[in-house]
Order: C-alpha cells, then sequence, then structure tokens
C-alpha cells in the first residue's frame, strides 16, 4: 500500500501529542464538540505514530525516516 514516510523521533512527538490532546480531550467534558474534536485529533496522531505513515507527508512528498 503505502511505505512508512515518519521517523522514529517524529513518531514518538506525534504520540506524545496525541497522548496530551487525549488527555485534553477528557478534560473538556462540559464542551462535548470541543472534546470531541480534539479527542479525533489525538487519535489521528497516535495512529500515525504507530503505522508510521502519514497521508498528509504521502501528498507533499516528505520522507522524515
Amino acid at each position: 500500500m503505502s511505505s512508512r514516510n515518519v521517523g522514529t523521533r517524529d513518531a514518538g512527538v506525534r504520540a506524545f501529542i496525541g497522548g496530551v490532546l487525549l488527555l485534553n480531550s477528557a478534560v473538556l467534558q462540559d464542551r462535548p464538540l470541543v472534546a470531541l474534536g480534539v479527542g479525533f485529533m489525538g487519535v489521528i496522531f497516535i495512529g500515525t505514530a504507530l503505522f508510521r505513515t502519514c497521508p498528509l507527508y504521502t501528498l507533499l512528498r516528505i520522507n522524515s525516516g
């Protein structure tokens, strides 16, 4: 399908940012739509870190790995 284009440092930063976003999502329970959006962004960041593939990097032809 697509090759890995996210390096180890990039994946680590993405995983950290994704975790922070998920924690913020849990804190924002009084604003459910904002919490949903922030949580979704966190899941995307963690997913790109785990699978080491970023669709935006593919479109822009960037390879940090």
